[in-house]
């Protein structure tokens, strides 16, 4: 079965060139014009790669990314786009894309990358690798790369905060005790308080973006503990 690119690009004549040139390398296309009528796609379709513009009408190629890392953080995104500044690259990858290729752009370098990285992809299946990613709402936690992400945009964890979180995530719906958290994360040898609990508990709020008084993920439970509700 043919591998599936979805091309997301508002511009009609590099389109309709990708659309040939693609196609004529035996890859099955899909393609959309503006940012939100592309993420429809990206989720409908599952595409093996996709090549997105970041210049688009309706939804931008970084909200794209944004948007599309939070529910699916496997799928090669390559950013071709007019934008060829280094922070606008670094914007992009930070994101989540795993190549930004600048415009005007020689076609059998684009078509080098674009084999590149469904060579990377279809190496991952072929050993067997599978990624240990879990989800609550807009919060994906990449267990095996310790990698943190809320809305698509990477959390800047400790060591010992993503311990804690990933406690959590891995642990939904039920209350713990501070002595619990303190065993199940520091160890059964560790002599702090709980205190350092509600610390951390702070500091992850904040790093996720969660309310205290109204909270999406970590709710405290008076009197007992934490609870974590994805």
């Amino acid at each position: 079965m043919a591998e599936k690119i979805l091309v997301v690009e508002d511009d009609p004549s590099i389109l309709r060139g990708l659309q040939l040139n693609l196609g004529m390398e035996g890859y099955a296309v899909r393609s959309a014009m503006d940012g939100e009528t592309g993420l429809s796609l990206a989720r409908t379709e599952k595409p093996d790669l996709i090549l997105l513009d970041v210049g688009l009408p309706r939804l931008s190629g970084l909200d794209f990314i944004r948007a599309l890392r939070a529910e699916d953080p496997e799928v090669p995104i390559l950013v071709v786009s007019a934008k060829g500044q280094e922070a606008d690259k670094v914007s992009g990858l930070s994101l989540g894309a795993d190549d930004y290729i600048v415009k005007p752009f020689a076609l059998k370098e684009l078509l080098a990358r674009i084999a590149a990285a469904l060579r990377r992809r279809r190496a991952r299946g072929e050993t067997g690798e599978q990624r240990n990613v879990k989800k609550a709402g807009n919060l994906v936690l990449d267990l095996d790369a310790r990698r943190a992400t809320i809305e698509g945009r990477e959390v800047e964890l400790t060591s010992r905060e993503f311990d804690l979180l990933s406690f959590f995530v891995t642990h939904p719906g039920r209350v713990y005790t501070r002595e619990q958290l303190t065993a199940a994360v520091w160890g059964q040898g560790y002599s702090g308080t709980g205190r350092t609990v509600d610390n951390f508990v702070v500091r992850l709020r904040q790093h996720i973006g969660d309310d205290a008084d109204r909270p999406r993920y970590l709710e405290t439970v008076r009197g007992l503990g934490y609870r974590f509700t994805p």
